[in-house]
């Protein structure tokens, strides 16, 4: 019996060239290949500006998820939908997108194939950094008066 080989990683090189053939289609390309996108980008005087909206509602869409990373809440999902917003114009994003899709996938397969015990001790770490992130919220933003009595500490 032969043993398991690990499967080779992708280069960027690689990647690029996958994403230059004709089977693989990156998201940017689709979103320019459809019609109202060919017409804005037929006007270079509406074109720019709408790369720029796009650049600057996509950067926002990420700075509010980076800023709620810390924060109960959906920080990493809005993070990615940020760059979701950002690699339908920019390559550079796409790549980035692409990158984090692979590792999120590498994280929930090791994850998985984890035993039981592994499983909770990774939920219970994580429910221990999202209370303490949470009492020090509270702690230095104060704990507001419609608060329930037993919210932590300094009330």
């Amino acid at each position: 019996m032969a043993p398991e080989q690990q499967p080779r990683r992708e280069t960027g090189g690689e990647r690029r060239a996958r994403y230059d053939a004709d089977e693989s289609r990156s998201l940017r390309e689709r979103i320019a290949d459809t019609r109202w996108r060919r017409r804005i980008a037929g006007r270079r005087s509406i074109n720019e500006p709408y790369r720029i909206g796009v650049g600057v509602v996509g950067g926002l869409i990420v700075a509010l998820g980076l800023a709620a990373i810390p924060l109960p809440g959906p920080g990493w999902l809005i993070v990615i939908a940020g760059l979701f917003v950002l690699a339908t114009e920019f390559l550079w994003a796409e790549r980035l997108l692409e990158f984090t899709k692979e590792h999120v996938k590498q994280w929930t397969d090791w994850v998985g194939d984890q035993p039981v015990w592994v499983r909770l001790l990774i939920g219970l770490v994580t429910a221990l950094f999202v209370y303490g992130v949470l009492v020090v919220t509270l702690h230095l933003t104060g704990v507001p008066g419609w608060a329930p009595g037993w919210v932590p500490l300094w009330r």
